[in-house]
């Protein structure tokens, strides 16, 4: 119903800004885009739709290997597609799943178009850790999972091989364009390049994931816009120099354009070779919206492509408005856009034939563009992410000249002579540039005060962050400076929104009660996933077990009248007295008591997810996730 509502309202905008007088067209077409993109975002959903497992399940499961690649903890992982779950009606049995694969030897080459089975356990993909946290419930049906889990037991292959599909092969080609180039250079260096040429990050080490996040250059990893931007540089001016050193063809044939087109098809070449996941496909985009500039004689780099990009992006994947790859991007882009150009208008710009001066200049563009980008970025990796490199701009500028000028123009040289057999001079430029690189890393990463944490903030900080950034970069003159005023109230803001007294995970097995000593929790192990999200949401970078150490449990339960008993057989004789004198009683396996204290069941978890408790004096407030998310496709 509230679709069609919105495509009458939307229609009736669109019609009327035909009629009405210029001044109120703006404001009509503004609210028909909106509610335009309301529909679209409804129907991307809605088409997605693929069935979800209802329940957890113990058993084989067979399907066609679609992807190989290895979770955050560094386990062996594929997902699998045409799957078959033993005593599952088809139509409720997930198109897709993701199995970690946790037993020591490997029978099976792990490979796309393999037919495989395996004893394992799968689950729905979990809901949120905490409300208002990620929802990986959200992110798995845009991805098409209908469950995931691990197996302890061996694979085996029970059928042969089926490559069939053009994705399939492409995926197949990519897995064996990683092996060879990890052939040709060992180590973490052969996998890092890898992974920025074909997107393979499954040799990738955990450590060395781990010190490229605290230096800030995990970016330099996930093939987007700097990896397109570099290639594509790379090629078209590669081409144009190339041919302008050709007079009979720099002066007959549009040399410019033909550059532009050869480095659009090597741009949608290394999205197909490198999987063709978001954050490649938003950086094609964004390129292509570039290169066709150029073919229709506009300039490239203006505000203009920036905002086409982003809303053939949006248009395409609506969901990409909250994450933080596409804002991340599409902030970097624009500050750097608009920065220049202001620059530009004030004459600012370098400018010199010496040959000393264009060194200085690129120098200074370089710095300026680590800063700029920098800037614009790092409110919202804070806000997602809860931490903050602090020499971040300092491991950039020293790692990213070495990224554009080393690394990936020899990788494009090295594959070009491999058929050759010429590619060795090229992978060895190649891998003293990643070896450079990660010797950076390390050394930052490992500098006291290299990571800050942060709290949490409110969800609409990123909000008011938006609105000024979006304000500095579109209004002219002195009316830039009032986007100067929603940043700096969100930075005022972000501290105050208090973190939740009390946390419940979603199986109420894990316990996260706020302290003066930081957040106490009731395991050492277990449940590690929300344990790590609770203490990085906190700003706390505490490890578990050593948040788990930090109290006594029983005294302090106690002191914040709070019953907690986990059993299978809650004591009902305990806990009936305490729920009468007013306590919070919890009981992840137990039914609701008689009675007016405030209650956690495990029906209530069931049915709702995670919890958020505050203390407001005497009163209790009790947040379950599913009342912030909603009621929405992935979450019924």
């Amino acid at each position: 119903m509230i679709y069609a509502a919105a495509l009458v309202v939307a229609a009736l905008c669109g019609g009327l800004a035909l009629v009405v007088p210029d001044r109120a067209r703006p404001v009509l077409v503004a609210l028909a885009l909106v509610l335009a993109g309301f529909l679209n975002a409804g129907w991307s959903a809605h088409r997605v739709a693929e069935p979800v497992l209802g329940f957890r399940y113990y058993g084989p499961v067979s399907g066609r290997i679609a992807d190989v690649d290895r979770s955050n903890s560094g386990q062996e992982r594929i997902t699998l597609e045409d799957v078959v779950l033993n005593r599952v009606d088809p139509a409720k049995t997930p198109r897709k799943v993701r199995i970690s694969l946790y037993y020591p030897d490997l029978f099976v080459v792990l490979e796309p178009g393999r037919r495989v089975m395996v004893t394992a356990h799968l689950s729905p993909p979990s809901g949120p850790v905490e409300p208002g946290g990620f929802d990986f419930r959200r992110h798995a049906w845009f991805l098409g999972l209908g469950a995931i889990g691990y197996a302890r037991e061996p694979l085996l292959e029970f059928a042969p091989p089926d490559r069939s599909g053009a994705m399939m092969r492409l995926t197949a080609l990519r897995l064996q364009l990683g092996a060879a180039i990890r052939g040709r250079l060992e180590g973490q260096g052969g996998a890092f390049a890898a992974a920025i040429l074909t997107g393979d990050r499954s040799a990738i080490a955990p450590d060395v994931v781990e010190v490229l996040r605290s230096s800030n250059l995990a970016h330099l990893l996930a093939i987007s816009g700097l990896h397109m931007g570099l290639l594509v540089g790379f090629v078209f001016a590669a081409i144009r120099y190339g041919l302008a050193l050709v007079p009979p063809v720099a002066l007959r044939l549009p040399v410019r354009k033909l550059a532009a087109m050869i480095a659009l098809v090597a741009a949608a070449a290394y999205l197909a070779l490198s999987g063709a996941n978001v954050a490649t496909e938003r950086a094609f985009i964004m390129v292509a919206v570039m290169l066709l500039a150029v073919l229709l004689d506009r300039r490239a780099l203006t505000l203009r492509a920036v905002t086409l990009a982003a809303s053939i992006v949006l248009l395409l994947r609506p969901v990409s408005l909250i994450e933080a790859g596409f804002q991340m991007s599409f902030a970097a882009t624009a500050a750097l856009v608009a920065a220049f150009a202001a620059l530009r208008a004030r004459g600012w710009m370098m400018s010199g034939r010496a040959w000393w001066q264009g060194v200085l200049r690129n120098i200074v563009m370089l710095a300026l563009s680590s800063a700029i980008a920098g800037l614009a970025t790092a409110p919202v990796a804070a806000f997602h992410f809860n931490r903050i490199a602090h020499f971040g701009l300092l491991a950039n500028l020293a790692s990213v000249p070495v990224m554009g000028t080393l690394v990936m123009p020899s990788a494009v040289m090295a594959m070009l002579a491999a058929p050759f057999g010429l590619d060795a001079p090229f992978w060895a430029v190649v891998g003293a540039g990643i070896d450079w690189i990660l010797l950076v890393a390390t050394e930052i990463a490992n500098l006291d005060g290299a990571v800050g944490h942060v709290v949490k903030p409110p969800t609409m900080v990123l909000g008011l962050l938006a609105l000024g950034g979006a304000v500095l970069v579109l209004m002219r003159g002195n009316l830039r400076l009032v986007g100067l005023v929603p940043i700096i109230a969100s930075f005022l803001w972000w501290g105050q929104g208090g973190r939740p007294d009390l946390l419940i995970s979603e199986n109420g097995r894990l316990l996260g009660l706020e302290t003066a000593e930081g957040r106490w929790l009731n395991r050492a192990k277990g449940n590690g996933f929300a344990a790590r999200i609770w203490l990085e949401n906190d700003g706390d970078a505490a490890m578990q077990d050593e948040a788990a150490a930090r109290l006594d449990g029983e005294r302090l339960l106690a002191a914040r009248r709070i019953a907690y008993d986990p059993g299978k057989l809650p004591d009902i004789a305990r806990l009936a007295p305490l729920c009468a004198a007013g306590y919070l009683v919890i009981q992840p396996r137990g039914k609701r008591l008689e009675g007016d204290c405030p209650q956690i069941s495990g029906d209530d978890l069931a049915a709702h997810g995670a919890v958020a408790v505050s203390w407001r004096g005497d009163k209790v407030r009790i947040v379950f996730a599913d009342q912030v998310g909603g009621n929405r496709l992935w979450s019924r």
